[in-house]
């Protein structure tokens, strides 16, 4: 399996999921490193480099984005159609975790770019499956565009 490196974004206000989530991806079996930020506004800042986050050996461009819909500064849906106006991160998959499940809150999402929205599970033990999940299919089964070419298979 080719698993894709880099650290997952998680944008989430809310201490309380974010480090539920942390501690989920922590128990699955290659847990990814989680680079955690409380705003849409930082999670601009994150993916450009720049202020405090200008360092790209310490906070490179994420492999997969966890988006908080309900963010202070900048909202989830600011962030995605942001995110989305630029091709350089056009290949970086973000998945909206939210509370509400309104079908134009979701439609919305889909629209501005998300490629999946889950509602947030509400206790630990799905918030593990959850993590799993994720990592099995978005970190070890879905490609990516890889920053070096990917060398041909043996035939």
């Amino acid at each position: 399996m080719v698993r894709s490196t880099g650290p997952v974004l998680l944008v989430d206000d809310s201490e309380d999921d974010a480090l539920l989530m942390q501690r989920a991806f922590r128990k699955s079996a290659e847990f990814p490193k989680v680079q955690w930020l409380t705003n849409g506004n930082d999670a601009t800042l994150y993916l450009c480099g720049h202020g405090q986050f200008k360092d790209r050996t310490v906070y490179p461009l994420p492999v997969l984005i966890l988006l908080d819909l309900k963010l202070p500064v900048k909202n989830g849906f600011e962030v995605l159609r942001w995110l989305r106006s630029y091709p350089a991160f056009a290949s970086i998959p973000v998945i909206v975790l939210s509370d509400c499940i309104d079908p134009r809150i979701i439609r919305r999402a889909y629209e501005l770019g998300a490629n999946s929205f889950i509602r947030k599970p509400q206790n630990e033990e799905l918030r593990r499956q959850l993590a799993e999940l994720v990592e099995q299919y978005w970190l070890g089964l879905n490609i990516t565009v890889p920053d070096e070419p990917v060398p041909e298979p043996d035939r």
